[in-house]
């Protein structure tokens, strides 16, 4: 049944590619701000744009909810449910917690696609969670034109080792878990121009959890963490900036990229959302070429933990990564702001 199908012609979007600009999302946004006096348990809510929402327990523990979903970006239908459910799930471990439970989040046009291959979907999900400790443990399901699959997660963390993407510190060194090229790589094999080496990469790659944050949180000195996805990692990294009044400075030979991405872009594998991405981030981006704003500004699905660490971590950091095997290279540091804007350098 699977072979019968093609998921990634269901739907106008892909992945986290799906998201709403962050510009966009910002307006969107505005008039919704919880004020965090009203809530004096609430840790993290929607005044800041963190990963996930921490409740404190009063017991030195905080309660982690968040919820993600996306429209197909792979066509095999159980590979699509470990995709979106890895990603979801990355949400908790970016904020340094462990995950407890699960709900997942269907909506799917029954007229067009057979519920079984729905039932494919969420066993992949369900896998996903099952083999990181945790059950997927119900869920809601709609009728809707197009396929969405993702899944709501809560989790735990200790008070102490919860981390934000908004607490970085000038002087603090920058690392990424995962190489970036997964929108393009997804994009090229759409236009049948993926090489046979890269077949399945991505969907590798996207499968692969970020557990690594629930142990790189526990590191004193580890001062910021967050996932890069939709909004690449200029956006994400925005975030980092804005969120602590920095700057960052980013060494292009030391981002982790994967092999080939300078060729497939030359030959148009661009999704959509690099341009928008590079739109809502160019006033702090200083001589980004063409080909960085392809790379950087690349939307990641379930992409790698960006990490801030002060400089007497970084040994232990680069210990756990590279035992791991994760890339363990620093890609950059945060700086102080000069002004008022948060700027963003590439060099070398």
């Amino acid at each position: 049944m699977k072979d019968a199908v093609r998921l990634t012609q269901f739907s106008h979007g892909a992945g986290c590619g799906c998201k709403i600009a962050p510009d966009v999302l910002g307006e969107i946004l505005s008039g919704s701000q919880i004020d965090p006096e009203h809530y004096p348990n609430l840790l993290v809510g929607n005044h800041s744009r963190d990963d996930a929402a921490a409740i404190d327990l009063g017991d030195g523990r905080a309660v982690l909810t968040t919820t993600d979903f996306f429209m197909p970006i792979v066509d095999d239908p159980f590979d699509f449910g470990r995709v979106a459910a890895t990603n979801a799930i990355s949400d908790i471990y970016a904020m340094g917690g462990r995950p407890l439970a699960a709900i997942a989040i269907l909506g799917w046009p029954i007229e067009k696609l057979a519920p079984a291959i729905a039932a494919e979907v969420v066993a992949g999900g369900r896998s996903v969670c099952a083999s990181l400790g945790f059950p997927l443990a119900g869920g809601h399901s709609i009728d809707c034109p197009e396929p969405v699959f993702g899944l709501a997660v809560t989790g735990e963390v200790p008070i102490e080792h919860l981390k934000r993407n908004s607490t970085g510190r000038a002087g603090d060194r920058l690392y990424l878990t995962k190489p970036l090229g997964i929108g393009i790589l997804t994009t090229a094999e759409k236009q049948g121009k993926l090489q046979d080496c890269h077949q399945g990469l991505a969907t590798q790659l996207m499968c692969q959890p970020n557990q690594i944050g629930q142990q790189l949180a526990a590191i004193q000195g580890v001062n910021a963490m967050t996932d890069v996805t939709g909004f690449g990692l200029m956006g994400h990294l925005l975030e980092f900036c804005e969120g602590g009044s920095l700057s960052a400075k980013i060494s292009r030979q030391a981002v982790p990229l994967i092999d080939g991405l300078t060729d497939y872009v030359a030959q148009g594998c661009t999704p959509g959302g690099t341009a928008r991405n590079f739109n809502a981030c160019q006033d702090h981006t200083i001589a980004l070429s063409a080909l960085d704003q392809s790379i950087f500004c690349d939307p990641q699905t379930s992409g790698g933990l960006l990490v801030a660490v002060a400089p007497h971590a970084t040994a232990e950091v680069e210990r756990q990564l590279i035992a791991a095997e994760l890339p363990h290279e620093s890609i950059g540091e945060l700086l102080p702001i000069s002004g008022s804007l948060s700027q963003i350098q590439i060099t070398g």
